[in-house]
């Protein structure tokens, strides 16, 4: 069932769920009740720790920061959906409308980075949730995440889709000018249309273009992210939104090919017959295609690009524009030798 400004049309239960819900007929024939709207509920919570070491081979990160769990954007495709199974919540509408603050990330952060142990690493704020949906307007774990950073002077990358980004524009220009942040935009299609029903609550196109261009002229690293690259849906676009972020200021790009893990894939291929009918069976083709012939391949290596004659292409393609446009530029290698631990408590100039 559709519901306007979500991106799932069904709550199923999680892989971990321990309880279940079925309808019977009682016999009674009533009507049935109408359905009731899905408000946005956050629960703050206190994390008991927020840097997330990565061991994939396959992202160009180290550790990742948090601050919330699921994500109000919506978007269907997420690969982290399922993520919310570990709290006996669904990967549908449940991962959009029940979201978790973590109110103590930047004390927690904070802690953590005065260990005497600890190494500054290169660390990615958003990877499983975007850290500038819109409920940071008001619990604002984003910025204050980014505080601790620059008091630290710790390299930090983040990835997003939402605007509010401009609001720290103060923080990220400071910690720009010492080589110590990049931005990557998402833009998954330039069509309103299609980013309506894509990712129903996230920023339009032409306003992650406008955002880019604040960040470029800030002096902050921009790259355009075509991600995910969908079969017969988007990909027709992969040329335009590259030259769209270069336009923008985006000084590098990257593209991840559509990833259905799990509970994704019944959410796809739901969203397919809901939006786009006509073109789900061809769709799913192509993807299981590039996929060995299932929905998803989880191999590293594998996983972010895919496989066969389709993701070639795609490949290829990219790899084209991205040298016609000069967007074929190394990884960002932030500076860690610029860490330092600042005095306890100290709240004052980040002395830049």
């Amino acid at each position: 069932m559709l519901r306007k400004g979500r991106g799932a049309g069904t709550n199923d239960a999680g892989r971990f769920e321990s309880r279940s819900v079925e309808k019977v007929d009682d016999g009674w024939d009533l009507a049935p009740e109408p359905e009731a709207p899905f408000q946005t509920i956050v629960s703050p919570v206190r994390a008991k720790s927020i840097l997330t070491r990565n061991d994939s081979p396959d992202i160009g990160f180290d550790q990742t920061i948090n601050p919330y769990q699921g994500c109000e954007h919506g978007c269907i495709y997420c690969y982290a959906r399922p993520n919310h199974g570990y709290l006996n919540l669904s990967a549908g509408l449940d991962f959009e409308t029940r979201l978790f603050a973590k109110v103590n990330a930047a004390e927690l952060l904070d802690a953590e980075l005065r260990r005497r142990s600890y190494r500054p690493l290169f660390t990615m704020i958003g990877a499983s949730t975007d850290c500038y949906q819109p409920i940071e307007k008001d619990y604002r774990i984003t910025r204050s995440v980014l505080e601790v950073l620059a008091r630290f002077r710790h390299p930090v990358g983040i990835i997003t889709k939402g605007v509010l980004i401009e609001r720290d524009l103060d923080l990220l220009a400071a910690l720009a000018r010492d080589r110590l942040v990049t931005v990557g935009i998402t833009l998954t299609t330039l069509e309103s249309g299609l980013k309506r029903s894509l990712e129903p609550r996230a920023a339009s196109p032409a306003a992650r273009l406008k955002v880019m261009r604040q960040l470029a002229d800030a002096g902050v690293p921009v790259r355009v992210m075509f991600s995910p690259v969908i079969p017969f849906v988007n990909d027709g676009e992969l040329e335009a939104v590259l030259e769209a972020g270069r336009d923008h200021g985006a000084t590098s790009a990257s593209y991840v090919l559509l990833r259905l893990p799990h509970e994704v894939k019944a959410l796809f291929r739901d969203w397919l017959d809901a939006h786009l009918p006509l073109k789900a069976e061809h769709v799913m083709s192509l993807v299981q295609q590039m996929r060995g012939g299932r929905d998803y391949d989880a191999r590293f290596g594998a996983r972010m690009k895919g496989e066969g004659a389709f993701a070639d292409l795609i490949a290829q393609r990219y790899r084209l524009a991205a040298r016609r446009l000069g967007l074929d530029r190394p990884r960002f290698e932030p500076d860690c030798t610029l860490f330092r631990v600042p005095s306890a408590g100290g709240q004052g100039s980040f002395g830049f």
